[in-house]
């Protein structure tokens, strides 16, 4: 087995943020412990020097990602497909030089589902934090996540994800990220 597959690190990570929008969010049974643990996450992320791109679907239609996440000065890309992966957010990635996506966002079995499957064909490992993605549905939901761990991401979780990225507990950002999920 791999282990690297199923390894973060902060040189080589970058956060993802699918689709938290006006519109959208409202219909989502979890949309709270999704906001939260999206948060969460562009905090880590910033402190550990992880970039943080963020993707809008029909921004017309749908609106802007929710101002409960502080998506802060991330880049965030508009789109029309499902997939977020559109040429903007590639040429983003490129420019980054990092090959390990942490993705979250709504909803699972569609702008998350498409964006991983879309990441894993351009050679990205992704790690699909499964409580701070939702659907609608339970059944979407659960479907969605099995279906992207047949594809090759790793589902996973926000500690997880944290904790790996920290590797150890005698650190500052450790001291700093630690309240943040107590």
């Amino acid at each position: 087995m791999n282990l690297d597959k199923c390894t973060l690190n902060r040189e080589d990570a970058v956060l993802l943020v699918i689709d938290i929008q006006e519109r959208l969010a409202p219909a989502m049974k979890y949309r709270e412990q999704v906001i939260r643990n999206t948060n969460i996450l562009i905090d880590a992320a910033t402190s550990l020097g992880i970039p943080v791109i963020a993707t809008e679907q029909y921004s017309k239609g749908l609106g802007k990602t929710v101002t409960e996440v502080h998506i802060g000065s991330a880049a965030v890309y508009e789109k029309m497909t499902f997939c977020g992966c559109t040429p903007e957010v590639t040429s983003a990635l490129e420019r980054l030089g990092r090959k390990k996506a942490i993705v979250a966002g709504m909803e699972t079995h569609v702008c998350v589902f498409q964006t991983v499957r879309g990441l894993i064909e351009l050679g990205y490992q992704v790690f699909v934090v499964g409580d701070a993605v939702c659907s609608r549905t339970k059944g979407n939901y659960k479907n969605s996540l099995s279906q992207m761990a047949l594809m090759g991401a790793v589902v996973t979780n926000l500690e997880t994800v944290l904790f790996d990225l920290l590797k150890q507990a005698n650190t500052p950002e450790f001291r700093k990220l630690l309240p943040l999920i107590k």
